[in-house]
């Protein structure tokens, strides 16, 4: 990752750490009325003029905060297609806007993308009109999140993993388990981690401790995070609300959390390649590991609305997302791992290593998020998303 413009992306994650409600379990629902469209477009036609797009922070630069990395310029001048794009901090924040319309492409992680193909925000895709699809990594070609029912529903962008990022000077050797953020005890240099660990505000976050508890408490029979029965969800509320007497701040900005480790105490929280990347830049002293629990993780899609406005322009940007040189200078920028293994080699900026400091070769190991719900392989049935939003909506206020 470039470090020189460590004030990027400054403007990202920004959102109220207890969202209301109403709001909340909304977006966390897809609620909102379901939209009849024909099948997959069958030819892509000329382009529209433009395309509206959602996308997390950073996913779509134009060179403004950094030139070195622009993968927006050229393909307006390409297609004749202005790139407009809305940025959001959380999936939910991508739901509600996928749900408001006025939309094209929405990047969707797989906590996101669940919801929006079940609530038919989203078409199917026909990856015959989009050339290099055959060169995505085969492992994310027709992943669960977003492949249904013999469909596509979008093209893989990018995906990470939530690392164990810590304090050097805290943990003399580094930590081997998620266990420092979840109980008390005497880090390495001698003081307790209380009021010095952070946890992701976001109610997927449960799936965290669950993951946590699979390895810890195997009595607990959990096989999938995302799928847990009443006992086993029990089990990881439980987990949270004791995890709540030892978190400073529950983190949702990157860049806040990068300012919690150097100016405020924070020690170890669970991150994202981004800010430790950053952190290391810096000249912090900050690492990161992937414990012996594994880790949760995402893999994003762009994923075309139902009622998109500019559909030919739309299947130009899905086209254009994963060319190699696009791919890595994202990888690069983000930290993340490109849906493209071409890219991986033979780009500058992201450099021959990068693809595997990122994460490459720990896909196996990630439980990547999916949105909870109700019939799962459980007979009997497991705890659906509006619980957790509700359920963690509670502990962040201390209930």
């Amino acid at each position: 990752m470039n470090h020189a413009a460590s004030s990027r992306q400054s403007r990202s994650f920004t959102r109220k750490l207890v969202r209301t409600s109403v709001v909340a379990v909304a977006a966390a629902l897809g609620v909102g009325l379901s939209v009849a469209h024909a099948g997959p477009l069958s030819k892509v036609g000329k382009g529209e003029g433009q395309v509206d797009i959602v996308a997390w922070p950073g996913y779509i630069e134009r060179g403004e905060t950094d030139k070195g990395f622009d993968w927006v310029t050229g393909f307006e001048k390409k297609t004749g297609c202005k790139v407009k794009v809305k940025t959001a901090g959380t999936s939910d924040e991508m739901v509600a806007l996928m749900n408001e319309g006025g939309f094209d492409l929405v990047t969707a992680s797989g906590d996101a993308s669940m919801r929006l193909i079940a609530g038919k925000r989203v078409q199917e895709i026909n990856v015959d009109l989009i050339p290099s699809y055959k060169t995505v990594d085969p492992r994310l070609q027709k992943a669960r999140w977003h492949y249904v029912d013999g469909k596509h529903y979008g093209v893989p962008y990018q995906w990470g993993y939530n690392v164990l990022a810590y304090n050097t000077k805290a943990f003399k050797t580094a930590p081997t388990s998620w266990k420092v953020v979840f109980e008390e005890m005497t880090l390495d240099d001698g003081k307790s981690n209380k009021g010095r660990v952070q946890a992701f505000d976001g109610p997927i976050y449960i799936a965290d401790a669950a993951l946590y508890l699979k390895a810890t408490k195997p009595e607990l029979g959990i096989k999938d995070p995302y799928e847990l029965n009443e006992d086993q969800y029990k089990a990881a509320l439980d987990l949270l609300r004791q995890q709540r007497k030892l978190v400073a701040r529950y983190w949702h900005d990157a860049m806040v959390q990068i300012d919690d480790f150097k100016n405020e105490g924070v020690v170890a929280s669970s991150s994202w390649g981004f800010q430790v990347n950053l952190l290391q830049g810096d000249k912090q002293p900050i690492a990161s590991v992937v414990p012996v629990e594994g880790a949760s993780g995402w893999a994003d899609t762009t994923m075309l609305h139902a009622n998109a406005k500019h559909p030919n322009c739309a299947y130009m940007w899905m086209e254009h997302s994963v060319n190699p040189k696009l791919q890595g200078d994202l990888a690069a920028w983000f930290g993340s791992v490109p849906a493209v293994p071409a890219a991986c080699k033979g780009n500058p900026l992201l450099g021959d290593g990068g693809c595997e400091n990122n994460g490459y070769k720990e896909f196996e190991r990630i439980s990547f998020w999916r949105t909870p719900v109700a019939k799962c392989a459980d007979p009997k049935g497991c705890v659906p998303y509006y619980r957790w939003v509700s359920d963690y909506i509670a502990i962040l206020g201390g209930r």
